[in-house]
């Protein structure tokens, strides 16, 4: 097995054993970007030089005995709409595809200094706004399972990377699930934490009440790792939540005895493929088997969480992205003679792309006069309604199991002439950000020789129990 096929926690024990370096590890990383890229275009931007670079600085700390974090030396890819100094940042759009930060964000910045080597900028369906990842303008990602599957989305090119082997570890970003569905569609471990339990500072905003950061990679151990990295409070994000954090990795091997495990009935209904809802009710009765408690549970108004989630992210887009005028910063078209609308006009028809301006018009129309109570209003009622929902629940289990898509892995450019079918891949992974609650993706089966992806959701601040459940699931699977 080459080493950019193995987990973050193997190559962190061989690093601290000696039996390998940081360098032969980014080396290995970098041939099979060299190998496999050009079929699956999972990066926009790959660091070759610099990557080496801060390998060998992992490599100096170790000889030292002084290893800064337990990614030290692991290559990790970050999302193209995450600020990086000195380092192109396009969230896949012509608006912005020469624009550099002068700045880390938070999440970033963290990595770094817990001696990560940063491998490259990941593709992206354009503002995160997709679940395909063939909304970009570097052209679509390709699913490393099957080259003629789509990846998911929007974190489809970090899932794809950390799948391939071009990275160990990846940061994404999920809105509505975009990194839970990347990860189910490519095989792989992903975690949605907390809203607030990671900085948001330097994420470009597609939907700020929805938008989280995340980790992705091979294992559920390999995400603990990297969230110990990039959880804490950050003062530079008024929506950060000033807690402790815990190590992770501490309770992962306690396995799942006394674990009360809900599987909600509105979530296994029709139009969910019936060999995706039998490798999840399989993976429920092995957790039974080792301990855990099945019970059935409801939360009624799920029905309502597409439409919900679509009105406020839609809103919220339409206000973020009105940032993007050709005036302060990025792409601007203009001829000799026009006016400033006109410039505003040609740079924004021409600088966004299609979904992109299909979202923002959704969303001023539903801001507009006449209809933000009978739309906005109504969806943030219907939003808390859902969180009382899974209020309710939590008060008689610990967690809930449940699909991630209700599809498998589909064909590039299947679903791209339909929007709607497009929206409704999310109809599972949605309510979680519209609640903040904190979700887990990994495989539990395969169909057709695509992965099934089980999503398990928990309470507020408790990726801990998700993070036990999971490792004890991939362990004795």
């Amino acid at each position: 097995m080459e080493l950019c096929d193995k987990s973050a926690a193997e190559l962190a024990q061989m690093l601290r054993k000696q039996e390998t370096s940081s360098r032969s590890i980014t080396e290995s990383v970098l041939r099979r970007i060299k190998e496999k890229e050009t079929g699956i275009n999972a990066f926009i931007t790959i660091l070759e030089e610099e990557a080496l670079k801060q390998a060998d600085e992992a490599d100096a700390r170790f000889q030292k005995g002084r290893p800064k974090s337990l990614i030290d030396g692991i290559p990790v890819a970050i999302k193209d709409n995450l600020c990086t100094k000195g380092i192109k940042t396009t969230c896949a759009s012509k608006i912005l595809k020469d624009y550099i930060p002068p700045y880390n964000a938070t999440a970033v910045q963290k990595v770094i200094d817990h001696g990560a080597v940063l491998v490259g900028k990941t593709n992206l369906d354009e503002f995160a706004m997709g679940s395909s990842t063939e909304n970009s303008i570097f052209g679509p990602t390709r699913n490393p399972v099957n080259t003629n599957c789509v990846p998911g989305g929007s974190s489809g090119g970090s899932a794809a990377a950390v799948r391939a082997g071009e990275a160990i570890l990846a940061i994404g970003s999920d809105t509505g699930g975009s990194i839970r569905q990347p990860a189910a569609f490519c095989g792989v471990t992903g975690i949605k934490p907390t809203y607030g339990r990671v900085s948001r500072y330097g994420l470009i905003a597609y939907a700020s009440s929805l938008d989280q950061v995340g980790a992705i990679g091979k294992t559920a151990e390999d995400c603990a790792l990297l969230l110990n990295s990039i959880c804490g409070h950050d003062r530079q994000d008024s929506t950060s939540i000033n807690s402790e954090v815990p190590d992770f990795t501490v309770n992962l091997k306690k396995g799942v005895k006394g674990i009360k495990i809900g599987l909600p009935k509105e979530y296994f209904v029709k139009g969910l493929d019936p060999r995706i809802k039998n490798a999840v009710m399989n993976a429920a009765e092995l957790m039974e088997k080792q301990g855990a408690t099945i019970v059935e549970v409801s939360l009624p108004h799920t029905k309502y969480a597409v439409s919900a989630y679509y009105i406020i992210a839609t809103s919220e887009a339409s206000s973020n992205l009105a940032r993007f005028d050709g005036v302060k910063y990025g792409f601007r078209k203009t001829d000799k003679d026009a006016n400033l609308i006109d410039m505003y006009e040609t740079t924004r028809g021409e600088g966004f792309g299609k979904e992109v301006k299909r979202r923002i018009m959704l969303g001023t129309y539903v801001l507009s006069a006449g209809y933000y109570d009978a739309y906005y209003l109504k969806a943030q009622k219907v939003r808390t309604l859902i969180q009382k929902d899974f209020n309710t629940v939590f008060k008689t289990v610990d967690c809930l199991f449940s699909p991630v898509s209700p599809v498998l892995p589909f064909a590039i450019g299947e679903k791209t002439k339909d929007p709607l079918k497009m929206y409704l891949v999310d109809i599972y992974t949605v309510s979680l950000n519209l609640t903040g609650l904190p979700g887990l993706s990994l495989k539990c089966g395969t169909a057709d020789d695509l992965p099934i992806g089980l999503q398990i959701t928990g309470r507020p601040m408790d990726e801990e129990t998700l993070l036990r459940v999971g490792y004890t699931f991939e362990h004795i699977t």
